[in-house]
């Protein structure tokens, strides 16, 4: 004997025609959500090799910059990462500019500060 309570499957009022009603936002027969491809970063065109005015602003402006870096000088001059690394080299192999750190692959250099006043002293005595 099996005692049925009001709600029961069978007891239920019958489901309303469900196709005669548009269809809500939700479901699934809905088209699906479009992700954003996210934003796309332009390809930077950096020179290669020096020209005569990339040298010129090197050799005047970089050995007066507080902090001179591969990344610093291909912001600024617009070259490549690898012309920016001999660059560094080459001014610190002139004395104008002084090593910080030389940790890794970041080169931290800054400006040599007392470097032109050691050179007049030194051509002074010559």
């Amino acid at each position: 004997m099996t005692i049925r309570r009001p709600g029961s499957p069978n007891q239920r009022p019958a489901k309303k025609d469900v196709a005669a009603k548009p269809s809500s936002s939700s479901g699934g027969k809905n088209k699906k959500k479009k992700w954003s491809k996210g934003k796309v970063k332009d390809k930077a065109n950096n020179q290669v090799v020096l020209d005569k005015p990339t040298f010129d602003k090197l050799m005047k402006e970089v050995p007066t910059y507080k902090l001179v870096s591969p990344s610093v000088l291909v912001d600024r001059l617009r070259i490549n990462g690898s012309l920016a690394r001999v660059a560094i080299r080459e001014l610190a192999k002139q004395g104008l500019i002084v090593p910080v750190s030389t940790h890794g692959a970041q080169l931290i250099y800054t400006r040599a500060t007392g470097v032109e006043e050691d050179k007049k002293a030194a051509k002074a005595d010559a």
